[in-house]
């Protein structure tokens, strides 16, 4: 690695620290030495959020693996699966109140089974029974396809779900923002515009989303920073992001994955996985306030390295991820509370569990009882 390459301009720093920078100097940052981006990363982080980093101890329930799309990267679904009913969501629900989750992450697909009806129904006995459990639910996708099943808009679909009680959508489905891309990889989904509209929707109906970027495939470097432009723009009109996550893409068990096997491209490297932490920092600093590394997709280790390079979240304990796994993901399904707080203490961080919307929460697990000190609850997530 070239440790000569020119150093990082001061007008490039000085329009990162204002929230300023461009696409030009995104570009730059990545070609030039990647440890003075990580430096510029870090720097932003602890400007942004301080030392603090946060992870929720939450679970995955997937309601079904029934889907009617035919997404290339897709390992997990199928024509004829199951789909649970609501009494044995309740049921996982319940389980993972026990083991002292705050979060469940509705996972679906798109089924002729699963209409906004269906959904409403699942959101409103969860909250009836839990009702301070926080509620994760449902991609723009889902919104879109169950919505057109039920015979309504998107925004009176969103109307619906927030009145029932859904805390947050999922930035899930939004892949790589790019048509070109999306028409090789996930045909099917709703568009550019189409998720773009429906995450401004949900946003204007007062129910909060994170972002999502899905990397590594068939996109190109330029596409990867157009989408973390569009999630910049996205949260200028509205401040309804949490959080942005980046999944590097899993090449295993999937019609996109054989291709580039067989062409000899591979995932990204680790290298790269922190470039894109480290950048999108840097382009959504005084936008986006948290930047998650996902274990699930990282690995343990490569996440507690992205703590340096602009990352301030870990993510959930999730208790399961089918789709990772179905996709050759190799590093587990859970993570307990405990493990999270050795793995920030051990970047030099202050662990501090959270819920969907970034707030502190005491912890209920036993297991991380008297390990997270009293900090303010406000402002996690913010130093404003």
């Amino acid at each position: 690695m070239d440790m000569k390459k020119p150093t990082i301009s001061e007008d490039v720093i000085e329009r990162a620290h204002q929230g300023k920078c461009t696409k030009e100097d995104a570009l730059l940052l990545l070609k030039g030495n990647p440890f003075e981006l990580f430096a510029l990363a870090d720097e932003l982080r602890a400007l942004a959020v301080g030392d603090v980093v946060t992870y929720v101890v939450n679970r995955n329930i997937y309601i079904t693996n029934k889907c009617v799309g035919n997404c290339g990267f897709c390992a997990y679904r199928t024509e004829k699966g199951y789909i649970l009913n609501v009494e044995e969501i309740l049921k996982k629900v319940g389980d993972a109140k026990k083991a002292g989750a705050v979060e469940i992450c509705i996972q679906g697909g798109y089924t002729p089974e699963a209409d906004m009806e269906f959904y409403l129904e699942i959101v409103e006995s969860i909250k009836a029974e839990y009702p301070d459990m926080c509620l994760h639910a449902l991609s723009p996708m889902e919104v879109n396809y169950a919505a057109g099943l039920s015979g309504m808009s998107v925004e009176e679909a969103l109307r619906k779900l927030k009145k029932s009680g859904i805390d947050s959508l999922t930035g899930t489905s939004a892949e790589i923002l790019s048509d070109r891309v999306r028409k090789i990889i996930c045909p099917s989904k709703i568009n550019t515009q189409q998720w773009v509209d429906t995450v401004t929707a949900a946003h204007k109906a007062g129910i909060s989303t994170n972002a999502t970027i899905m990397y590594g495939h068939v996109e190109t470097l330029e596409e990867r920073l157009d989408h973390i432009f569009t999630i910049r723009e996205i949260q200028q009109e509205t401040r309804g992001f949490s959080e942005l996550i980046p999944m590097s893409f899993l090449p295993y068990n999937n019609r996109v994955g054989e291709k580039m096997l067989a062409s000899g491209k591979f995932q990204s490297t680790g290298l790269e996985d922190l470039q894109l932490h480290a950048i999108a920092r840097t382009i959504l600093h005084t936008h986006v306030n948290n930047i998650q590394a996902t274990w699930v997709k990282l690995g343990k280790k490569l996440a507690q390295v992205a703590l340096q390079c602009g990352a301030n979240d870990l993510g959930g304990t999730l208790m399961e991820d089918q789709i990772s796994t179905a996709s050759g993901g190799s590093n587990g399904e859970y993570v307990s509370p405990a493990e999270f707080e050795w793995m920030i203490k051990g970047a030099g961080r202050i662990p501090v569990q959270r819920d969907t919307l970034y707030r502190q929460v005491e912890p209920r697990c036993l297991e991380s009882q008297g390990s997270v000190p009293n900090y303010q609850k406000a402002g996690i997530g913010s130093r404003e």
